[in-house]
């Protein structure tokens, strides 16, 4: 029996490129950040396509705003950050409930398996109760080959008509997040 192949250490991996794919085929035309190295591929992604207007944000917590100003002017929006990310929007999330602002946002997952700084635990661990608590029906990613899918069904059901908050939180798992030994 073959063994799997496994992928070199530095390759790339796959999963921005289809979030990208996924997020052009549901007509995303802004995508609001905070510059995190979990996203670093998907926002570099973002920064090259001309069809989607890539926003820096200064604070996870004016990410709402964005996309509340988006919706009045008829555009879709995702939001990509850290679950600590999440903590700082708690107040800001209640504009997309109560304004029905439909969003997709992208939660690269921190303080789960293999993480290497324990301060990211706290909120790690309570990042899906918080944003379902706030409204956001919550999909989980565990394996790479189930982002495409997800994300899919997930803009399905924010802007298929229901105005609805969809968190698609992305497991540490994927993410190749770690502390380089000596640092």
């Amino acid at each position: 029996m073959a063994e799997p192949q496994q992928k070199p250490a530095h390759a790339k991996p796959a999963w921005p490129n289809l979030i990208h794919a996924v997020l052009k085929r549901n007509g995303i035309r802004q995508v609001g950040y905070v510059p995190d190295t979990g996203h670093a591929q998907l926002i570099a992604l973002c920064q090259a396509d001309n069809e989607i207007t890539d926003v820096v944000l200064t604070t996870e917590a004016e990410g709402p705003a964005l996309a509340l100003g988006a919706a009045l002017g008829a555009e879709r929006t995702a939001l990509l950050m850290q679950s600590s990310g999440v903590g700082n929007c708690i107040n800001t999330f209640s504009l997309l409930k109560n304004c029905a602002v439909p969003i997709v946002i992208l939660v690269t997952m921190r303080g789960e398996f293999n993480d290497f700084n324990p301060w990211q635990v706290p909120m790690g661990s309570i990042t899906e109760p918080t944003l379902k608590l706030c409204g956001f029906l919550t999909y989980r990613v565990e394996r790479e080959e189930d982002i495409e899918d997800i994300l899919a069904s997930g803009c399905k059901m924010a802007f298929g008509g229901g105005n609805l908050q969809v968190a698609i939180l992305l497991s540490q798992r994927m993410l190749d997040r770690y502390k380089p030994e000596g640092h």
